[in-house]
């Protein structure tokens, strides 16, 4: 599997000389990132008071409709860096006292992400590092991201084929998004903090519900804890946001109500789930979804 030609680091496999074009992620063959800074808005463990210290990298597979990271995900922002300079940023944020290293997206520059996290560590890097994942990853790049990796923190988007072709184009998502997980609880094992409740090994598995998709949240929160018990923990989360652009499917026209939200973790409850996180208040604001202005990078 070559980092660039005949890429087929992502489940499209789409087979793109990354050195010559753009493969379906978005990217060509060298490092893009939007924004590397302390974010506060992650799950407590997580961001806790300190923040995380969160790289975006620019491009995605999946391109879901809705997706929240928009800006980003086509490929198109972000600025072009080397992997030496990917370890000096998580060197970086590590000096500005961050309580980990968040890879959002990673994947499909897991080869120099690899290598960064390696040379950073042996630069002195102490802390966790996560990898924030839409869950549509290959075994093979798992593999190879699960060399530098300490947290697993993947989406569970859908366990319905159709939705996910709908809105991802990717009838096989639950499939491989399944295989992932499964992978992932097998490396990290149980959720793991230190003395200050940070997060230091572990999995947990977020779940965007979607308005008008109550039963498949439903579903997915029963799989996941009918499959893995309290080993894994369950973000369940409502900050949807509508995108400006008005989208074909009416339902995600609108953010999910208050009602739908409770009947998701209400349903969570019953089943007997301990180890969830959920959100209260505005969490569907712009402020959530930062400015990727290339900060830090």
């Amino acid at each position: 599997m070559e980092k660039s030609s005949g890429c087929t680091l992502c489940p499209r496999r789409c087979g793109a000389d990354r050195l010559k074009t753009r493969g379906v992620c978005g990217c060509g063959a060298e490092l893009k990132v939007a924004r590397a800074a302390l974010h506060m808005w992650e799950e407590p463990c997580i961001s806790g008071d300190r923040g995380s210290g969160t790289v975006f990298f620019s491009g995605c597979p999946l391109h879901c409709i809705f997706c929240q990271n928009r800006a980003i995900s086509d490929g198109r922002a972000g600025k072009i860096i080397t992997a030496d300079r990917l370890s000096e940023i998580f060197l970086e944020l590590q000096a500005k006292s961050a309580a980990n290293i968040n890879l959002v997206t990673p994947g499909h520059y897991a080869l120099q992400v690899r290598e960064a996290v390696k040379k950073a560590k042996t630069a002195g890097l102490t802390l966790p590092v996560i990898c924030n994942t839409g869950g549509y990853e290959t075994i093979e790049t798992l593999r190879i991201l699960s060399e530098v990796t300490d947290v697993w923190l993947p989406d569970l988007k859908y366990v319905n084929s159709d939705t996910a072709a709908l809105y991802s184009h990717a009838a096989d998502y639950p499939k491989v998004a399944k295989e992932a997980v499964d992978f992932m609880v097998r490396h990290a094992g149980p959720l793991q903090t230190d003395a200050d409740g940070y997060v230091t090994k572990g999995v947990i598995v977020r779940h965007l519900v979607l308005p008008g998709h109550v039963t498949e949240a439903k579903e997915t929160v029963r799989y996941l804890y009918e499959r893995y018990g309290d080993t894994v923990w369950i973000s369940i989360m409502n900050q949807y946001t509508p995108p400006e652009k008005e989208l074909p499917y009416r339902e995600l026209n609108r953010r999910l109500t208050t009602y739908e939200y409770d009947k998701v973790v209400d349903f969570a409850l019953s089943l007997g789930v301990e180890n969830a996180f959920i959100q209260e208040g505005g969490t569907a604001k712009e402020s959530f979804i930062p400015a990727f202005d290339g900060e830090g990078v």
